[in-house]
């Protein structure tokens, strides 16, 4: 199936081309369908199978196509967890709308609200945005939200492990009963399914690719390497390997830290990204990264949402994670857009009861590598 088919708009299908898009994948070529008929939705599909323009592409035609009920006030929103993620929304939104005059609108926390409030009262249609920056605008009377026709809820999986629930409970209670909603998630654990069926009405479900599974064009292996050798081995690797571009997993904000400190003392170009990192910084860092002036990213898997890079070659695995799914999140940071990706986890003795998880939860064993074949001793 073709876009063509989709029976996508002209100014879109102009824009999508020039973005080298031909065929819909397959949340896209099932979910747009759905979001043009004005069903509800629940879309299941892991990170990288092109959840946003499932949503983006439909939700813009849907707008286009109608006049708004009140000239300026916004009529689709998008709530994310991350300032990253909304912040890639919003480009993809730009690029997909490139040909409509239609506007959007950014708003999250850790920067000043004054832009933002400035660019709402000029009115727009698209508001991107965090559930806490955004109740706060909708409690001091900033926003007018009487007016939206789609709330899409993305990554909301991540959402609800963030605390989000609440406020985006509260931020329902602003916006008009009748619209339709779409729901995204890769993991529809049980207290997600009982929300998504509270705010759902006349739903369609779709599961692609469950977050259970890994891109087949990823390979993975791991390392079993002792915690105190865990910086020397990554240094080692990394020079053996000459590889150019790579984003290393941290459980925390302070490992993120201190791993980057030490590989810019060995020479390496590389910066950390993670909550406690000012919103400049963070897309500072995110920036270079994507241009490829900075060889390492060190994240945390919260900050790493948002990170897209169709080319990335490499993701390493610190830490491995303590939650099963939360490997399949970061491994998918490479193997997009059809490319191949390289995923190695450094996997210490305490982390054992980790690694049996993921491979449970993914049904693959991943290849262990021996240290001595990267010539590493300790």
């Amino acid at each position: 199936m073709t876009f063509q088919e989709l029976n996508i708009i002209p100014p879109i299908q102009k824009a999508i081309a020039e973005m080298g898009y031909t065929r819909p994948s397959p949340i896209q070529e099932k979910a747009i369908p759905v979001v043009l008929a004005n069903s509800d939705l629940i879309g299941c599909a892991q990170t990288g199978t092109g959840k946003t323009a499932a949503f983006a592409i439909p939700s813009l035609q849907r707008i286009a196509a109608q006049k708004p009920k009140t000239v300026g006030a916004p009529r689709v929103l998008v709530l994310t967890p991350t300032r990253e993620l909304a912040i890639q929304i919003d480009e993809n939104f730009a690029l997909y709308g490139k040909y409509l005059p239609l506007k959007h609108t950014l708003v999250f926390g850790g920067v000043s609200a004054n832009m933002q409030i400035s660019s709402l009262k000029k009115g727009t249609d698209v508001i991107i945005a965090t559930p806490g920056r955004l109740l706060d605008l909708a409690r001091q009377k900033q926003i007018n939200l009487s007016g939206i026709e789609i709330l899409v809820l993305d990554e909301a999986d991540t959402m609800l492990d963030m605390g989000f629930i609440n406020d985006i409970k509260k931020i329902l209670t602003f916006l008009p009963e009748k619209r339709q909603t779409l729901f995204f998630s890769a993991t529809m654990p049980p207290p997600i399914r009982k929300f998504a069926t509270s705010i759902l009405r006349e739903t369609v479900e779709i599961n692609v690719n469950p977050v259970s599974s890994t891109a087949a064009l990823i390979e993975q292996s791991v390392y079993h390497v002792e915690k105190p050798l865990k910086p020397k081995f990554l240094v080692h690797l990394l020079r053996k390997e000459s590889i150019k571009q790579t984003l290393v997993f941290t459980r925390t904000k302070h490992g993120a830290d201190r791993l980057t400190k030490m590989l810019k003392k060995q020479g390496f170009e590389a910066l950390a990204i993670h909550g406690n990192k000012s919103q400049g910084a963070r897309q500072k860092a995110l920036s270079e990264f994507k241009k490829g002036q900075i060889q390492i990213l060190v994240a945390t898997d919260i900050a790493a949402r948002g990170i897209d890079i169709d080319e990335l070659p490499h993701v390493i695995n610190y830490e491995l994670p303590e939650v099963s799914e939360t490997y399949v999140h970061r491994i998918g940071r490479t193997g997009r857009a059809g490319k191949t990706g390289i995923a190695v986890s450094l996997c210490s003795s305490e982390e054992r009861k980790n690694l049996d998880g993921i491979q449970k939860l993914t049904g693959n064993k991943i290849l262990v590598e021996k240290l001595s074949k990267i010539g590493f001793s300790a």
